[in-house]
C-alpha cells in the first residue's frame, strides 16, 4: 500500500488532466490521427465535431477554462514536433463552445515549439458554427516562439478562418516561419470573421502572407498593440482582399473597415507591410518604421519596390478609403522603398506629425520618391501636417481632365530637400497645380 501511496503522490499534475481529458482528447486525436501518420498532404481539413460524451465520458463543460498545451504533451525544445498537443488543444477550445461563446484560454508557456502542419494553431471551419471569443497566451516576446514548418511554403496557413470566429486574441508570442513562402493567418468571411486583437506579438521568418483576408463582407475591427513585425513578405504582412472566392464582381469584396496599429516596430527586410487592393479604413500611431534591405529577386507586380502602404487599385464599390498616419518615424534606405503608392479615386489620406528625414544625408534622398499617388478631380484629398519630409512627392494624374482642384495639402511641414516648387512633381517633372503649401519651411529657409 506505501509503494502504491508513492507511486500516486509522483503523478504529476500533467498526467492528471491528460487522464481528465482523454475522453474528449481521444475525439479530437481521431481527426488528426492520419495527420500525424501522413503528414501535412492529409492532415484534416476541418476540426472534429465532438460527439455527445457516453456515460463515464467527461463533459466538455467540465474542462478547465485555461488549457496549457504542455500538459497536452507539447515539448518546446524547438525539436520535438509539438503539432498534436496545439491540435489538440484547439479542438478542446472550439468543443467547449455553448450558444455561440467559447470560453477558452489557450496558454503556451516558455519555449520554442515546432509545429508542421497547416491550420495547427487554429482550424476555424465547417462544421463548426459561429463562435465568439478565443484567445491565444504566451509568455512573452521570443520567450514563447511557435516556428512553422509545413513541408510545402505557399498555400500552407498556420491559422485559418473561414467564417467562424470572432473576438480572437493572441498576446506575448512570436511566430516564425520555417519554411520560405508560408503564411500565418488566412481569414475568409462573409459577416462573422472580425474582432482580431494582437497584443506583443512578433513575425519573424520569410512570409507570403502575414494575414490574408478574403470575402464579401466584414474582416473588420483588428487591433494591433506594441508588436514588431520582422522577417520578410513576399506579399504583404496584411493583405486585404484575395478575390479568391470568384465574386460575380471583384469589387463586391469591399468591406475592410477599421485595422488599428498602435505604438509598433515595423522593420522587416522586405516585402509590403499593409496592401489593400480594396478599399479600406486604416490608422497607425506611433512607432518606428523601418524596411532594412530589397527583394532578393525582382518579381512582375512588384518589381524590387517593397512599400509600407500600397493601395494599387482605384475603383471601389461603395466603399470607405481612408488612411491616417501620425507620429511615426520611416527610414527611407534606399531608392526600392516606398512609404505609400496609392492609386485611390477618391477619399482621404492623412500624414500628421510623420518624419522621414533620418537619412537624408544618404546620396540618393534628394532625389527620393517615396510617396506615390495618383489623383483625379475627387482625389483623394492628400494632407500633411506638422511632418518632416525628404526627397520628392510623386503625383500622377489619371488624365480625365487637364486641371485639378486642390487635392493635396501640406501644411507647417518641413521640407528638407528642396523648395516648396520643386518638392511636388508631376509626370513630366513639373510643379502640379493642384498641391498647396501652407507655412511650411522648405530647403531654402532651412539652408539660410
Amino acid at each position: 500500500m506505501a509503494e502504491r501511496g508513492d507511486r500516486m503522490s509522483r503523478v504529476s499534475r500533467r498526467q492528471l488532466l491528460r487522464g481528465a481529458a482523454s475522453g474528449i482528447g481521444a475525439m479530437a486525436l481521431t481527426a488528426h490521427s492520419a495527420s500525424a501518420v501522413g503528414g501535412a498532404d492529409h492532415g484534416p481539413t476541418t476540426p472534429p465535431v465532438p460527439a455527445r460524451p457516453r456515460r463515464g465520458q467527461p463533459s466538455t463543460t467540465r474542462l478547465p477554462l485555461v488549457l496549457n498545451v504542455a500538459d497536452l504533451g507539447a515539448v518546446g525544445d524547438g525539436q520535438t514536433d509539438d503539432t498534436a498537443a496545439f491540435e489538440i488543444a484547439y479542438s478542446l477550445a472550439a468543443a467547449r463552445v455553448s450558444r455561440g461563446v467559447g470560453r477558452t484560454v489557450i496558454e503556451i508557456p516558455a519555449g520554442e515549439f515546432l509545429i508542421t502542419r497547416a491550420h495547427a494553431l487554429l482550424n476555424g471551419a465547417a462544421p463548426l458554427r459561429a463562435a465568439n471569443g478565443l484567445r491565444f497566451s504566451g509568455a512573452g516576446k521570443r520567450m514563447t516562439t511557435l516556428v512553422f514548418r509545413p513541408d510545402d511554403g505557399p498555400g500552407s496557413y498556420l491559422c485559418r478562418n473561414e467564417d467562424i470566429w470572432s473576438n480572437l486574441s493572441f498576446e506575448r508570442i512570436q511566430f516564425r516561419s520555417a519554411t520560405p513562402g508560408a503564411s500565418f493567418f488566412s481569414s475568409y468571411s462573409t459577416g462573422n470573421a472580425q474582432d482580431y486583437r494582437f497584443s506583443e506579438c512578433e513575425w519573424m521568418g520569410e512570409w507570403e502572407f502575414g494575414l490574408a483576408l478574403d470575402g464579401t463582407n466584414t474582416n473588420s475591427e483588428m487591433r494591433w498593440e506594441a508588436c514588431r513585425v520582422g522577417g520578410s513578405y513576399r506579399r504583404a504582412f496584411l493583405y486585404s482582399g484575395l478575390s479568391q472566392r470568384q465574386q460575380a464582381d471583384p469589387n463586391d469584396q469591399d468591406q475592410f473597415l477599421n485595422y488599428w496599429f498602435t505604438d509598433m516596430k515595423v522593420e522587416y527586410e522586405w516585402g509590403n507591410f499593409l496592401e489593400f487592393p480594396y478599399g479600406g479604413s486604416i490608422t497607425c500611431r506611433g512607432g518606428s518604421y523601418i524596411i532594412t534591405g530589397t527583394r532578393p529577386h525582382s518579381t512582375k507586380e512588384y518589381g524590387t519596390t517593397s512599400t509600407f502602404f500600397r493601395f494599387p487599385v482605384a475603383r471601389h464599390h461603395d466603399s470607405v478609403q481612408r488612411f491616417h498616419a501620425q507620429d511615426i518615424r520611416f527610414e527611407v534606405r534606399n531608392p526600392q522603398v516606398q512609404v505609400i503608392d496609392s492609386v485611390w479615386s477618391s477619399g482621404t489620406i492623412h500624414f500628421s506629425d510623420c518624419d522621414d528625414t533620418g537619412l537624408s544625408f544618404k546620396e540618393f534622398s534628394t532625389e527620393a520618391r517615396a510617396h506615390r499617388y495618383t489623383v483625379g478631380p475627387r482625389g483623394p484629398l492628400i494632407r500633411y501636417d506638422s511632418c518632416q519630409l525628404v526627397g520628392h512627392h510623386e503625383y500622377r494624374t489619371d488624365g480625365r481632365q487637364k486641371a485639378l482642384p486642390t487635392v493635396a495639402r501640406y501644411d507647417m511641414c518641413l521640407l528638407r530637400s528642396h523648395s516648396a516648387q520643386e518638392f511636388a512633381v508631376a509626370e513630366d517633372n513639373v510643379h502640379p497645380g493642384f498641391v498647396r503649401f501652407v507655412d511650411c519651411l522648405d530647403k531654402s529657409t532651412v539652408d539660410t
